[in-house]
């Protein structure tokens, strides 16, 4: 009974897409940590998630989970998209922060997939770029996103999702000032150790305090990232979205001019 529930509710309109995001991305962290920690490649007190894909055969799941979830982001992000110009909201800034919101969800999606498939041990610079993209624009969209709602209360569903859209973005922006502030220090302090390929730690060593304070950060951001797009949920069970076909002639390889366009409007999911 509560099986059939569940899939009913998530077949309500949109939804499953931010629920399978949020779903999928989770499982890809928590997979190859479990396997990084009982095949011996980190140690099993919260190591960074970039270590728990760095090593056969977890760094294989890694990248394949990661980019999957890229791609559920972006059908994500675009059906947020849709959604807020869907309202025509007479605030002229808000198709603004819209556009910007989607450009800057788009390039985190593609810097996730540049994570999951650039190696920190392998191709450390490309794989910091895939991560900046990923989390500082990640971020920038949860803020950006936070705005319209402030700006949307009445078309969306009130104060309410505002407030909790809030919360998790500043849990976004503190989790990442307290990962970078981490992270720079400890670079500073191991200066001439090659960290990027460091999978293991001992509590007594130079800088492991700030090594567990940056992860810990690593792991709180990515989790707020993602507890975002559980916000959508209830929004998408209203939308749908519909594709156009338009024919300028009787078959695709000799179109005429001379004959009227027939149109068709097929939904985009069934």
């Amino acid at each position: 009974m509560w099986c059939a529930l569940t899939m009913w509710w998530c077949q309500q309109g949109m939804c499953f897409l931010p629920w399978a995001l949020v779903v999928w991305s989770s499982a890809a962290f928590i997979v190859s940590y479990v396997f990084a920690v009982l095949e011996g490649d980190v140690d099993p007190l919260v190591p960074y998630i970039s270590d728990t894909g760095t090593v056969a055969p977890e760094r294989c799941l890694f990248g394949i989970m990661l980019d999957i979830s890229g791609v559920l982001g972006i059908f994500t992000m675009y059906t947020r998209y849709k959604h807020v110009e869907a309202l025509n909201v007479e605030e002229p800034k808000i198709p603004k922060l819209n556009k910007t919101g989607l450009a800057l969800g788009l390039l985190s999606c593609f810097g996730l997939c540049i994570v999951a498939n650039f190696q920190k041990t392998t191709f450390f610079y490309m794989h910091i770029i895939g991560a900046c993209l990923t989390f500082g624009l990640g971020m920038l969209y949860v803020v950006v996103q936070t705005v319209i709602s402030y700006k949307m209360q009445s078309q969306e569903s009130g104060k309410g999702l505002f407030w909790i859209r809030l919360f998790i973005s500043l849990w976004c922006v503190l989790s990442i000032i307290s990962m970078f502030i981490s992270s720079v220090i400890l670079s500073a302090e191991m200066h001439g150790t090659d960290l990027a390929k460091k999978l293991h730690w001992n509590s007594h060593e130079k800088g492991y305090t700030l090594h567990t304070i940056s992860t810990v950060s690593e792991w709180s951001l990515a989790f707020s990232f993602i507890s975002f797009f559980l916000t959508y949920i209830q929004e998408f069970q209203n939308i749908s979205l519909r594709v156009d076909v338009t024919l300028v002639g009787p078959t695709l390889h000799h179109p005429s001019r001379n004959l009227p366009p027939s149109n068709e409007r097929t939904p985009l999911l069934l």
